[in-house]
């Protein structure tokens, strides 16, 4: 395994390393503006491979399992901007407040990651100004120039959860994740409840705050926006099928929604 020194700041991203951002129909007439913080989990090559093994690399702590196919599917069906990160939550975590201790973690779960053990201030902001900066920086943009178009903008950012953590199984389908917006989520909840087959939960298993989330509270809920966080359990949407009957189904339910909104004027 190996491993560069943690403090060594000379280069993070080579001309060989992929650019953090990608983005799917970015000429997209939806309202609804997808992100996914949890996309990827490539690191740079740098790093190494932050010292662990590969089978630390493919699990839950990583990266969100499953979401990248859903969001692909999800945007090409809602015709919607999607913007992703390709980079692994372990080397920087984009949906976290940088100055946050999960920013960069030192234990995932109960993984210790050797590679972010002693990081120098100066190396945090290097992983901070080549992969986190860029990707919000972008998500600021498009809001802007979708703002300038007079188009509306419904943001909605994309996560997956692990079926057991820390030991403790988690009984939820999917959840909405939300803190100040009351709108998009209450029409998630009702929407997602009316499906016969389906355990949802309200802000489980997890709840957007100001504390430990970054994509809503600064690009949503600042700008007034309406949103909400989808998480959809890893094993559902582990391989293609289950990532298409997923992309299908929330395709389905925004769709309606969308329509709803315009019936009503909202959008």
């Amino acid at each position: 395994m190996a491993l560069n020194h943690a403090g060594d700041t000379s280069l993070l991203l080579a001309p060989e390393d992929v650019p953090p951002v990608r983005e799917y129909s970015d000429s997209g007439r939806s309202p609804f503006l997808l992100t996914c913080d949890h996309y990827g989990r490539l690191i740079p090559r740098v790093l190494g491979d932050l010292g662990l093994p590969e089978s630390e690399l493919v699990r839950h702590i990583a990266w969100d399992i499953g979401i990248a196919g859903v969001a692909e599917m999800l945007s090409k069906h809602l015709d919607a901007h999607l913007i992703v990160q390709r980079y692994s939550r372990l080397v920087i975590d984009c949906n976290r407040p940088p100055h946050v201790a999960s920013s960069i973690p030192l234990i995932s779960e109960a993984t210790t990651v050797p590679g972010n053990e002693g990081l120098t201030r100066e190396a945090a902001e290097l992983r901070r100004a080549h992969i986190f900066d860029p990707y919000h920086r972008r998500i600021d943009g498009i809001i802007d120039q979708r703002r300038q178009r007079g188009m509306p903008t419904i943001l909605v950012s994309l996560h997956s959860f692990t079926p057991v953590y820390a030991g403790i199984a988690r009984p939820w389908h999917i959840g909405t994740l939300y803190q100040r917006d009351r709108v998009l989520p209450s029409m998630l909840l009702q929407a997602l409840r009316a499906e016969p087959d389906l355990v949802v939960g309200d802000n489980e298993p997890y709840a957007v705050s100001d504390q430990t989330d970054y994509t809503i509270p600064v690009h949503a809920e600042a700008r007034g926006l309406m949103n909400s966080g989808i998480e959809i359990r890893q094993d559902l949407i582990s391989d293609q099928a289950g990532e298409k009957a997923w992309a299908d189904r929330l395709a389905r339910i925004l769709g309606e929604i969308e329509a709803t909104l315009r019936a009503q004027k909202v959008i």
